[in-house]
């Protein structure tokens, strides 16, 4: 069933039936998590997002799927343990897109930060302080020790002066040593998200998911809906709601005659630049490093780009969050803590992103003290709604699934069902089947499909196993290069359109895609991939022109791409 068909035979059902067991709001990594779980135990799910799937902070992480070495300083064993664990089973689960990171912290003295970690450990409040290498080494065994059962990747290693200068040789010469260690990182966030929700649909039909669908508010044992799309409004009736907006949580329970304030959250920015000299700097390795203020920064290499970030700043609307300029200029400046050597000019930012973390509301002195660990706040029926709101906060990528495999767990408590499944080694998307020798994967589709290895080298990359079904819709038909982007194809991009429920022109450019985080994005580009789209919706002239201008200043006022100005002007 193509993504038109799906939607409306979704939105049918509701017409007719608007009864639902379970009614998710939020289509995050918490919201879609938790639906393949439910989906997973055959319970029926209507998942709603107000906008794209992964489109808000899920779209916005650091990209780093990890164990969080620096929440130990919190006492936060617990989490980080459960981080490592998970981290490990997303390697093996989802191998399309996570792949081992090794990571190398430049350190500039012995024993500095031994005195303020206890404190912070203990709860007391610390002014942000560098830490050493006898602080990094407890917590980097700790990491290992940790991971004993489960040894993926290799431990720990310190290296000397000498020996880190000739690993990096445009690192400050004023460190003492370096430590490397091993998490991961994610490629393509916003696609594993999407896999998730085709996977909880294929797992279950009565498991469903609506993208531009937005909680209205709520009264009784309803819950009115509208259809951004369509202007149409929908009335459910839920048994449970299970509020997974993120940032937006106290806003939807306040739409639902609940006024909670469960989150305290946090804005994080990253950039993406252009600059050989600084990916050859960071060659295949994170570097995790300290800014003059203490807080945590990174840079690695990732498609081609550097990605650094990033900040860690209190915010109240979340709808006001962006990277503002003086959150570049901090990030730039982290650059010459570790590469003094090298110069990064702003017009070598390509692309910009901010996303707000889903942070419980704390009163700590600084954000680095507010946990990210995760919880469930259920709000019980009351005379006003007749249902109980399961509240999701805090979560990341990294522990998604566990975090879901919890609330559902509590869910099925209250509908008194017995778990049937487990999702530890359930593969995601792309990541089912992944061939341990992908050359020989590659020579078979090419043998059954006809298209040529080198392509097919591309698609398994940024497809996984799901680049054989790609590639055997190519191969139905005509194909040919994107006339101004020869990387990609027309039936290629056309599969994209008709499975991968893509309503806006920027869910194409922004996450089915990568085209723009890399700085790919072109005016010819946008009004060729523009034609596509509304070839495949069905638009108008008008609503094309409309959907290139809502892109436009999306990119510009949201991402920082700025050499889009002139797309209407020659649609």
């Amino acid at each position: 069933m193509n993504s038109a068909t799906a939607r409306e035979t979704t939105l049918s059902n509701l017409r007719q039936q608007p009864e639902i067991p379970v009614l998710i709001v939020g289509g995050g990594i918490n919201g879609v998590g938790l639906m393949r779980e439910l989906a997973l135990e055959g319970v029926d799910v209507l998942l709603v997002e107000k906008g794209d799937f992964c489109a808000g902070a899920s779209a916005a992480p650091s990209r780093m799927i990890h164990g969080g070495l620096r929440y130990l300083e919190n006492g936060e064993f617990r989490l980080v343990r459960e981080s490592l664990t998970e981290r490990n089973r997303l390697l093996q689960n989802a191998p399309h897109y996570i792949r081992p990171l090794p990571t190398t912290i430049p350190i500039f003295n012995w024993s500095h930060g031994i005195i303020a970690a206890a404190r912070k450990f203990f709860g007391s409040y610390s002014e942000p302080y560098n830490r050493g290498a006898v602080l990094i080494k407890v917590g980097l065994t700790l990491y290992d020790l940790f991971t004993r059962q489960q040894r993926l990747m290799p431990t720990h290693q310190f290296h000397s002066y000498q020996q880190s200068l000739a690993r990096h040789p445009r690192l400050n010469p004023e460190i003492v040593c370096t430590a490397t260690y091993y998490d991961a990182w994610i490629s393509y966030p916003e696609r594993l998200g999407l896999e998730l929700v085709l996977d909880a649909e294929a797992l279950h039909p009565g498991a469903r998911a609506l993208n531009y669908m937005r909680l209205e508010g709520g009264s009784g044992d309803e819950v009115t809906l509208c259809d951004e799309l369509s202007g149409e409004s929908f009335t459910v009736k839920p048994k449970v709601v299970v509020n997974a907006t993120g940032a937006w949580i106290d806003s939807v329970n306040g739409a639902l005659h609940h006024d909670t304030t469960f989150i305290g959250g946090t804005k994080g920015s990253h950039l993406i630049i252009d600059h050989p000299d600084l990916l050859a700097a960071v060659g295949d390795e994170m570097l995790y490093f300290e800014n003059a203020d203490g807080r945590i920064c990174i840079m690695f290499a990732l498609l081609g780009k550097v990605l650094v970030g990033s900040t860690d700043i209190r915010v109240d609307d979340p709808e006001q969050a962006h990277c503002t300029e003086d959150e570049i200029a901090y990030i730039l400046d982290s650059i010459q803590q570790v590469l003094p050597g090298i110069n990064v000019q702003r017009s070598e930012i390509v692309f910009y992103f901010c996303g707000v973390r889903p942070l419980p509301a704390a009163d700590a002195h600084t954000t680095g003290q507010i946990s990210r660990d995760h919880s469930c706040r259920v709000i019980p029926p009351s005379a006003s709604i007749q249902y109980p709101i399961y509240s999701l906060i805090g979560g990341k990528w990294t522990t998604f699934r566990a975090f879901a495999e919890q609330v559902a767990d509590q869910l099925l408590a209250h509908f008194d069902q017995q778990r049937l499944r487990s999702s530890h080694e359930l593969a995601i998307g792309g990541g089912k089947d992944y061939p341990s020798d992908a050359e020989a994967w590659i020579a078979d589709l090419s043998e059954s499909s006809g298209v040529n290895p080198a392509r097919l080298r591309t698609l398994l990359q940024r497809y996984g196993t799901r680049a054989a079904l790609i590639a055997q819709y190519i191969a139905a038909g005509q194909d040919s290069p994107l006339q101004h982007h020869p990387d990609y194809s027309q039936r290629e991009i056309a599969f994209i359109l008709r499975e991968e429920r893509v309503q806006r022109l920027d869910d194409l450019l922004l996450r089915r895609t990568t085209l723009a985080f890399q700085g790919e994005l072109t005016p010819p580009l946008v009004r060729e991939l523009a034609a596509l789209v509304a070839a495949a919706r069905g638009w108008t002239e008008e609503q094309t022109r409309a959907e290139m201008d809502r892109a436009q200043h999306i990119l510009s006022t949201q991402y920082g791409v700025q050499n889009l100005e002139r797309v209407i002007d020659h649609a």
